[in-house]
């Protein structure tokens, strides 16, 4: 079977950052799925599943009201390996241009008073949630997307290059 994209990134060289993870055509509507990643794979600990559950809440809940975007928003979901989020929009960006959208979702989880949704007739797991966790990751991660927003590595996966020297020896860039 072939190795799906999202499987094809190297996840030894992930950054936290807004990535372009892949670009489809529905009918004759592009849509964009973004990986939002806020943990390093593999080196950071994940997001506590409760928090995780909470912010897919929260920002799910931002996203589809702001009025600037809401008609774009298709999808926003965690990843299974708890390192981030996955974000379908309609039309094709770049990582970039969703820069600011993303910024204030994670910086609106810090007002949140109560999580949306998180009753036993709105969500199937309602009791798993977790506020002040989320707020802590949310917080952390609007930080370091602010103190990196001119850092063009944030926006676009790593690459590895194979350098071959004259004798034929490959090199890597990760």
């Amino acid at each position: 079977m072939k190795l799906i994209q999202s499987f094809s990134v190297d996840h030894t060289a992930i950054i936290p950052g807004i990535f372009l993870s892949r670009e489809d055509t529905v009918g004759e509507k592009k849509v964009t799925t973004y990986d939002i990643r806020l943990k390093r794979p593999n080196i950071e600990p994940v997001i506590d599943v409760a928090a995780m559950h909470t912010l897919e809440h929260i920002i799910a809940t931002f996203l589809r009201n702001d009025k600037d975007w809401q008609d774009e928003i298709i999808y926003w979901g965690p990843m299974g390996c708890l390192t981030g989020f996955y974000l379908i929009l309609k039309g094709n960006r770049a990582p970039k241009e969703i820069f600011d959208l993303i910024y204030r979702a994670f910086s609106s989880v810090e007002s949140a008073k109560e999580v949306p949704g998180a009753t036993a007739k709105n969500c199937g797991h309602y009791l798993m949630h977790n506020l002040g966790m989320a707020k802590y990751y949310a917080k952390e991660f609007a930080a370091y997307l602010k103190a990196n927003e001119n850092n063009r590595e944030i926006f676009e996966y790593p690459k590895s290059e194979r350098l071959i020297t004259e004798k034929g020896q490959k090199f890597f860039d990760s």
